[in-house]
């Protein structure tokens, strides 16, 4: 048998570009390339086998979270076929990942992730930024990547990766299994040489699969919904990662079931289908909400039911209701005692249809639904149209994107006010105009997921709206745009600080405390009693976008930011617009609730009303 001795970083980075994936016949490279941060623990092994492999790309980023998160959207994109590859040094460069992993794992998107580690023959610790454990010299800092990874391991002989690496590929192209994969490479093990099968490296393609659901499954869905009377469908990112899509529509075309979209799932159907209610939940429509409140059957399909879409299991009053989940992950399936339809969505909405042919929703159910929509819509256009002054408001800025931007193009958004904002007002055209990160909802996301976003599909319009909180987080990968040329729109809206979190804590009567950008008034940092008599920081985000490379226009009203994203949408390198909104006028909640305990005792009369509320809606939560 013919071997190729190579080091242990070499191997890993030869095996990685003979990867594939197919599915419904379509094959491409499962890897689009490695972003990394070098330093000690990863400058003499996986850099090295880097240098001498020109071929398989490596892009020079920032920040280590910020490379973490632009391989997650670069995943989603592309329907989690393809990803990319991220590397770091020991230490704070790999805690650095910890979060944009977590955020990979529970968004389910495949990401693959070496950090560098400690010595494995360990003579020589502590090395520098080493952890040590007087219970364990088998502990390092990426032990903190088990919990938030699909699959961890640590590579402490060469040959380790003969087993390790068909593992973490089998994850990463499992769609109920995948997320972020960890291989901890100690930096010693990385230059270290082994005489490889040569056959360890020849072309694979991973084949993923569209399980086809159990026969029994399906028919015992069908029976429920053909007794049901109001019966809803609640569109989760199973739906678009299947690219199931087209079939959601011909399903919800010939059996006139209206349908309700998570955040992850925002796209699923277009805003004008006129069975479209629009988003769900804490964030959801009136529209949407009103119907799940009656609803006596909820067919999920992708979805995880997060709190934000079962309004802290608020959303579904019906007293018999009955869910059908649709699921490629079981766990999922069978959330909510449903009649679990183990999956892929587009297989079984395809199998399910026929099941059902003859049988429609009740002709006075779905005009009801239908009303309901065009109801919203126009409720969507007041918000658009308010124009609030002096300054603009959010909703505001947001329908001008919306106007404005490229109907193909995609929106990027994490964190803070606006995606509960966007999740009910945007108004998207295809499925991937709307991205935004929720599973973890992360600070700092935007830009660097924006600029997954710009690589994997580069032909597209890529708008990132981001709030000043957030663009503080994690601004710098500004420079990663302009560097390797991807044009992205930074629509920076400046509400002062924390605008979400500033109306949550006024609706727990704590008047907004700790959520705003200001001088500290006689050594107390004020909330929102003091609305105005208070002193601003000296902080121009607008230059320091400009900084890294960005060029910018300011707008001060909602002319001018009009004006001024028109002036964007021309110009040839990363651009940010900035404006400024009123941090109070917000997007109203539609007939919807988030259990967010209040203080049970306090000081506070406001508390202690907030207190009051907070347990006649605590009381309408269900146990399914």
């Amino acid at each position: 048998m013919s071997s190729i001795r190579l080091t242990t970083a070499q191997a890993v980075i030869k095996f990685l570009k003979a990867q594939h994936t197919e599915r419904d016949g379509h094959t491409q490279p499962l890897f689009a390339g490695c972003f990394g941060i070098f330093g000690h623990g990863n400058i003499a092994g996986i850099a090295q086998a880097l240098q001498q492999n020109r071929d398989f790309r490596y892009y020079l980023c920032r920040n280590e979270q910020a490379m973490v998160h632009t391989a997650a959207a670069y995943a989603r994109m592309k329907n989690r076929l393809q990803t990319l590859v991220c590397t770091s040094s020991i230490g704070p460069g790999a805690t650095n990942m910890i979060t944009g992993a977590a955020a990979a794992t529970i968004n389910r998107l495949p990401v693959l992730l070496l950090p560098g580690d400690i010595f494995a023959r360990r003579n020589v610790a502590p090395v520098l930024q080493q952890l040590e454990s007087e219970h364990s010299q088998d502990v390092s800092v990426n032990d903190c990547f088990k919990p938030v990874s699909r699959y961890w391991d640590r590579i402490n002989r060469p040959d380790q990766i003969l087993t390790a690496l068909p593992e973490a590929m089998r994850v990463l192209t499992s769609p109920a299994e995948t997320g972020a994969v960890t291989l901890a490479l100690p930096q010693d093990v990385q230059a270290e040489a082994f005489d490889y099968p040569a056959h360890f490296f020849r072309e694979r393609v991973w084949h993923v699969p569209r399980p086809r659901p159990d026969v029994g499954a399906l028919r015992r869905a069908a029976e429920v919904i053909r007794r049901s009377k109001q019966p809803l469908i609640i569109a989760g990112g199973g739906v678009i990662y299947a690219e199931a899509t087209e079939a959601l529509r011909r399903f919800v075309d010939a059996t006139g079931i209206p349908v309700a979209e998570t955040m992850a799932g925002k796209g699923s159907l277009r805003y004008d289908h006129p069975l479209n209610l629009g988003a769900i939940g804490v964030t959801g429509t009136f529209a949407a909400n009103r119907i799940a409140r009656d609803a006596d059957v909820v067919i999920g399909i992708g979805t995880r039911y997060s709190d934000f879409t079962t309004a802290s299991k608020t959303a579904f009053q019906h007293p018999n209701v009955t869910f059908v989940n649709v699921n490629i992950a079981e766990f999922d399936a069978h959330k909510h005692a449903a009649i679990a339809v183990t999956g892929d969505a587009r297989a079984a909405l395809e199998e399910l249809l026929p099941a059902l042919a003859g049988w429609r929703a009740p002709a006075d159910y779905e005009a009801r639904a239908r009303q309901l929509h065009d109801e919203w819509d126009r409720e969507v256009q007041r918000i658009y149209d308010i124009r609030h002054s002096p300054l603009p408001s959010q909703g505001e800025i947001i329908g001008a994107v919306n106007a404005l931007s490229d109907p193909d193009g995609v929106i990027v958004n994490a964190a803070g006010s606006m995606p509960g904002d966007l999740h009910k007002l945007w108004r998207a055209h295809h499925p991937k105009h709307y991205h935004l990160e929720y599973g973890y909802s992360t600070m700092g996301y935007e830009i660097a997921g924006g600029l997954g976003v710009k690589m994997a599909a580069p032909e597209r319009e890529v708008t990132v709206l981001v709030g000043d909180g957030s663009y503080l987080m994690m601004a710098q990968e500004i420079v990663t745009s302009v560097q390797e040329g991807y044009k992205l729109i930074i629509v920076l809206v400046d509400n002062q600080g924390f605008k979400s979190i500033g109306g949550l804590s006024r609706s727990l009567g704590q008047g907004g405390f700790g959520t705003r950008y200001v001088y500290p008034v006689n050594g107390y940092l004020p909330g929102d009693e003091l609305k105005d008599d208070v002193e601003e920081l000296p902080v121009d985000l607008a230059e320091n976008a400009r900084s890294l490379g960005a060029a910018v226009f300011k707008a001060h009203t909602y002319d001018e930011f009009v004006q001024a994203y028109q002036a964007a949408k021309h110009t040839e390198v990363t651009t940010v617009v900035y404006v400024q909104v009123d941090r109070y006028e917000s997007v109203p909640s539609y007939e919807s609730w988030w259990d967010v305990p209040v203080a049970e005792v306090s000081e506070m009369p406001a508390v202690r009303e907030a207190r009051r509320e907070w347990e006649r809606k605590r009381a309408e939560e269900r146990l399914f």
